[in-house]
């Protein structure tokens, strides 16, 4: 399975995400770096499921920690773009998932949500 996680720099680094990736036990995590989650683009997140993941998470800050304002506001409606994109053309929604990630040192709502994603996509099947 093809995961893809976009994440906001400000509240997720590198090694936190190498623990996702051992704790999720996920066997493709492509890891996209943004300068704050508000600067995702949909043409970015339709793009992965086009390179063939099967699902996509993007990690924002907490409600009212981000470091632009309302990044993480923008974020989360153009998660819900895609989701309803996903819907239309009958990939089903539920691929396209938010995490507002509160704690910057803890990791385990993103692997819960990993887990939770490969269940549901694994479900269909």
């Amino acid at each position: 399975m093809k995961l893809c996680v976009f994440y906001c720099a400000n509240c997720l680094d590198a090694e936190a995400l190498r623990q996702v990736a051992v704790q999720s036990g996920t066997e493709e995590l492509t890891t996209v770096s943004l300068p704050c989650s508000g600067k995702v683009n949909l043409l970015y997140l339709v793009k992965a499921f086009e390179k063939g993941a099967d699902g996509v998470i993007l990690v924002t800050c907490g409600q009212g920690d981000c470091h632009f304002l309302e990044g993480n506001l923008r974020a989360k409606k153009r998660a819900e773009a895609v989701d309803e994109l996903l819907a239309e053309i009958g990939l089903g929604r539920g691929r396209m998932r938010l995490v507002r990630n509160q704690d910057p040192n803890g990791v385990q709502p993103i692997v819960d949500e990993i887990k939770h994603l490969k269940e549901s996509i694994e479900g269909r099947r």
